[in-house]
Protein backbone atom coordinates (compact mmCIF):
# COMPACT_ATOMS: atom_id res chain seq x y z
CA UNK A 1 0.00 0.00 0.00
CA UNK A 2 1.50 3.13 -0.82
CA UNK A 3 -0.27 6.17 0.33
CA UNK A 4 0.80 10.02 -1.22
CA UNK A 5 0.20 13.18 1.52
CA UNK A 6 -0.13 16.14 0.79
CA UNK A 7 -1.75 19.36 2.76
CA UNK A 8 -1.64 23.62 2.02
CA UNK A 9 -1.60 23.34 -2.19
CA UNK A 10 -3.56 26.59 -1.65
CA UNK A 11 -4.67 26.52 -5.42
CA UNK A 12 -1.01 25.38 -7.02
CA UNK A 13 -2.07 21.95 -7.24
CA UNK A 14 -1.64 21.77 -10.78
CA UNK A 15 2.14 23.20 -10.13
CA UNK A 16 2.41 20.25 -7.85
CA UNK A 17 3.89 16.37 -9.54
CA UNK A 18 1.72 13.67 -7.66
CA UNK A 19 4.18 10.07 -7.19
CA UNK A 20 1.91 7.42 -8.03
CA UNK A 21 -0.02 5.01 -5.47
CA UNK A 22 -2.78 3.64 -4.04
CA UNK A 23 -4.50 6.05 -2.02
CA UNK A 24 -3.84 9.97 -2.18
CA UNK A 25 -4.59 12.32 1.02
CA UNK A 26 -4.86 16.05 1.61
CA UNK A 27 -5.06 17.17 4.81
CA UNK A 28 -6.82 21.03 3.79
CA UNK A 29 -5.90 24.37 2.86
CA UNK A 30 -6.69 23.59 -1.06
CA UNK A 31 -7.63 27.09 -1.29
CA UNK A 32 -6.55 30.56 -0.79
CA UNK A 33 -10.46 31.87 0.41
CA UNK A 34 -12.37 29.47 -0.36
CA UNK A 35 -13.97 30.56 -3.25
CA UNK A 36 -16.51 28.65 -5.43
CA UNK A 37 -13.92 28.16 -8.61
CA UNK A 38 -11.03 27.55 -6.75
CA UNK A 39 -12.75 24.57 -5.15
CA UNK A 40 -14.01 23.47 -8.58
CA UNK A 41 -10.22 23.63 -9.93
CA UNK A 42 -9.09 21.92 -6.92
CA UNK A 43 -11.62 19.26 -7.03
CA UNK A 44 -11.18 18.42 -10.97
CA UNK A 45 -7.67 17.73 -10.51
CA UNK A 46 -7.90 15.78 -7.01
CA UNK A 47 -10.41 13.44 -8.83
CA UNK A 48 -8.54 13.45 -12.23
CA UNK A 49 -5.47 12.01 -10.10
CA UNK A 50 -4.39 8.41 -11.11
CA UNK A 51 -5.47 7.05 -7.54
CA UNK A 52 -7.59 4.19 -7.27
CA UNK A 53 -8.57 6.02 -3.70
CA UNK A 54 -8.76 9.67 -2.97
CA UNK A 55 -9.59 11.62 0.75
CA UNK A 56 -9.66 14.81 1.89
CA UNK A 57 -10.41 17.36 4.41
CA UNK A 58 -10.79 20.98 4.23
CA UNK A 59 -8.76 23.48 6.52
CA UNK A 60 -9.32 27.14 7.63
CA UNK A 61 -8.72 29.04 4.46
CA UNK A 62 -11.29 26.55 2.91
CA UNK A 63 -14.46 28.64 3.97
CA UNK A 64 -16.86 27.29 1.42
CA UNK A 65 -16.92 24.06 3.33
CA UNK A 66 -18.24 25.68 6.20
CA UNK A 67 -20.29 28.75 5.15
CA UNK A 68 -22.00 27.00 1.98
CA UNK A 69 -21.57 23.15 3.08
CA UNK A 70 -24.58 22.05 0.83
CA UNK A 71 -22.99 23.82 -2.68
CA UNK A 72 -19.85 22.40 -1.43
CA UNK A 73 -20.26 18.56 -1.09
CA UNK A 74 -22.59 19.01 -4.17
CA UNK A 75 -19.46 20.03 -5.84
CA UNK A 76 -17.74 16.99 -4.77
CA UNK A 77 -17.31 14.22 -7.85
CA UNK A 78 -17.81 10.63 -7.23
CA UNK A 79 -14.91 8.72 -6.08
CA UNK A 80 -13.47 11.59 -4.10
CA UNK A 81 -14.48 11.10 -0.18
CA UNK A 82 -14.77 14.38 2.06
CA UNK A 83 -14.23 13.63 5.89
CA UNK A 84 -15.74 16.64 8.38
CA UNK A 85 -15.29 15.01 11.62
CA UNK A 86 -16.19 11.57 10.06
CA UNK A 87 -14.71 8.45 9.71
CA UNK A 88 -14.67 6.01 6.57
CA UNK A 89 -12.93 2.70 5.35
CA UNK A 90 -11.01 3.16 1.94
CA UNK A 91 -8.85 0.01 0.78
CA UNK A 92 -9.47 -1.98 4.49
CA UNK A 93 -8.42 0.95 6.17
CA UNK A 94 -9.92 3.10 8.98
CA UNK A 95 -9.58 6.69 8.51
CA UNK A 96 -10.75 9.44 10.21
CA UNK A 97 -10.65 13.50 9.61
CA UNK A 98 -11.58 16.55 10.88
CA UNK A 99 -10.62 20.14 9.52
CA UNK A 100 -11.37 21.73 12.88
CA UNK A 101 -7.84 23.99 14.59
CA UNK A 102 -7.36 26.02 17.47
CA UNK A 103 -8.70 29.32 16.79
CA UNK A 104 -6.36 32.12 15.11
CA UNK A 105 -8.06 35.46 13.88
CA UNK A 106 -11.77 33.62 13.22
CA UNK A 107 -10.50 31.54 10.37
CA UNK A 108 -13.00 28.61 8.98
CA UNK A 109 -13.16 25.92 10.99
CA UNK A 110 -11.96 27.71 13.79
CA UNK A 111 -12.58 26.42 17.70
CA UNK A 112 -10.86 27.44 21.32
CA UNK A 113 -8.62 25.94 22.51
CA UNK A 114 -9.11 24.10 25.51
CA UNK A 115 -13.04 22.21 26.16
CA UNK A 116 -14.26 23.36 23.06
CA UNK A 117 -12.46 21.74 20.42
CA UNK A 118 -11.20 18.76 22.90
CA UNK A 119 -14.93 18.00 22.45
CA UNK A 120 -14.11 17.58 18.70
CA UNK A 121 -11.40 15.32 19.46
CA UNK A 122 -13.40 13.31 21.80
CA UNK A 123 -15.21 12.22 18.64
CA UNK A 124 -12.01 10.83 17.42
CA UNK A 125 -12.18 6.90 17.74
CA UNK A 126 -9.86 4.15 18.82
CA UNK A 127 -8.62 1.40 15.92
CA UNK A 128 -7.44 4.05 13.12
CA UNK A 129 -5.28 2.98 10.75
CA UNK A 130 -5.32 7.07 10.04
CA UNK A 131 -6.07 10.33 11.75
CA UNK A 132 -6.00 13.45 9.23
CA UNK A 133 -6.50 16.50 10.97
CA UNK A 134 -6.04 20.17 9.31
CA UNK A 135 -3.69 21.53 12.38
CA UNK A 136 -0.55 19.14 13.70
CA UNK A 137 -1.16 18.34 17.88
CA UNK A 138 1.11 20.07 20.24
CA UNK A 139 4.79 19.36 20.24
CA UNK A 140 5.23 17.66 16.57
CA UNK A 141 6.12 19.46 13.26
CA UNK A 142 4.27 22.24 14.71
CA UNK A 143 7.39 24.87 15.22
CA UNK A 144 6.00 28.45 13.46
CA UNK A 145 8.80 31.07 12.44
CA UNK A 146 8.95 32.94 15.10
CA UNK A 147 9.89 29.80 17.04
CA UNK A 148 6.62 29.23 19.09
CA UNK A 149 4.81 25.64 19.19
CA UNK A 150 1.72 26.41 18.20
CA UNK A 151 -0.23 22.97 17.70
CA UNK A 152 -3.12 21.57 19.99
CA UNK A 153 -2.76 20.47 23.01
CA UNK A 154 -6.59 18.21 23.40
CA UNK A 155 -5.26 16.77 19.61
CA UNK A 156 -1.85 15.68 21.02
CA UNK A 157 -3.55 14.36 23.69
CA UNK A 158 -6.51 12.19 22.11
CA UNK A 159 -3.52 11.02 19.69
CA UNK A 160 -1.63 9.56 22.08
CA UNK A 161 -4.97 7.79 23.81
CA UNK A 162 -5.72 6.28 20.14
CA UNK A 163 -2.93 5.52 18.47
CA UNK A 164 -3.30 5.99 14.76
CA UNK A 165 -0.76 4.46 12.22
CA UNK A 166 -0.39 7.15 10.44
CA UNK A 167 -1.27 10.87 11.76
CA UNK A 168 -1.22 13.32 8.77
CA UNK A 169 -1.85 17.05 9.11
CA UNK A 170 -0.29 20.64 7.56
CA UNK A 171 -1.22 24.24 8.37
CA UNK A 172 1.73 24.73 9.93
CA UNK A 173 4.10 25.63 6.66
CA UNK A 174 7.14 25.45 8.25
CA UNK A 175 6.18 22.07 10.12
CA UNK A 176 6.94 20.05 6.87
CA UNK A 177 8.90 16.90 7.43
CA UNK A 178 7.85 13.28 9.38
CA UNK A 179 8.84 12.01 12.32
CA UNK A 180 8.23 8.35 13.75
CA UNK A 181 7.43 8.57 17.93
CA UNK A 182 6.72 5.21 19.65
CA UNK A 183 4.86 3.79 16.66
CA UNK A 184 2.97 6.73 15.41
CA UNK A 185 4.10 7.58 12.11
CA UNK A 186 3.40 11.94 12.28
CA UNK A 187 3.46 13.55 8.61
CA UNK A 188 2.83 17.36 8.02
CA UNK A 189 2.51 17.52 4.72
CA UNK A 190 2.52 20.85 3.81
CA UNK A 191 3.60 21.66 0.23
CA UNK A 192 3.58 25.54 0.09
CA UNK A 193 6.66 27.42 2.29
CA UNK A 194 5.53 30.30 4.54
CA UNK A 195 5.45 32.59 1.42
CA UNK A 196 2.98 30.21 -0.21
CA UNK A 197 5.65 29.26 -3.11
CA UNK A 198 5.90 25.20 -3.68
CA UNK A 199 9.13 24.03 -1.93
CA UNK A 200 7.93 20.74 -0.04
CA UNK A 201 7.08 17.94 -2.21
CA UNK A 202 4.14 15.23 -1.04
CA UNK A 203 5.34 12.82 1.37
CA UNK A 204 5.04 9.39 0.33
CA UNK A 205 4.25 6.57 2.87
CA UNK A 206 4.57 2.89 2.11
CA UNK A 207 3.48 0.01 4.23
Amino acid sequence: MRIVCLSDTHNLHRQIPVPEGDLLLHAGDFTQRGEEDQTRDFLDWFAGQPHPHKVFIAGNHDFIAEEQPALFRSLIPEGVHYLENESIKVAGLQLWGSPVTPWFFDWAFNKQRGTEIGEYWAGIPAGLDILITHGPPYGIRDLNHEGKIIGCEALNHRVWEVKPRLHLFGHIHEGYGDARINYIHFVNASCLNLGYQYTNPPIVVDW
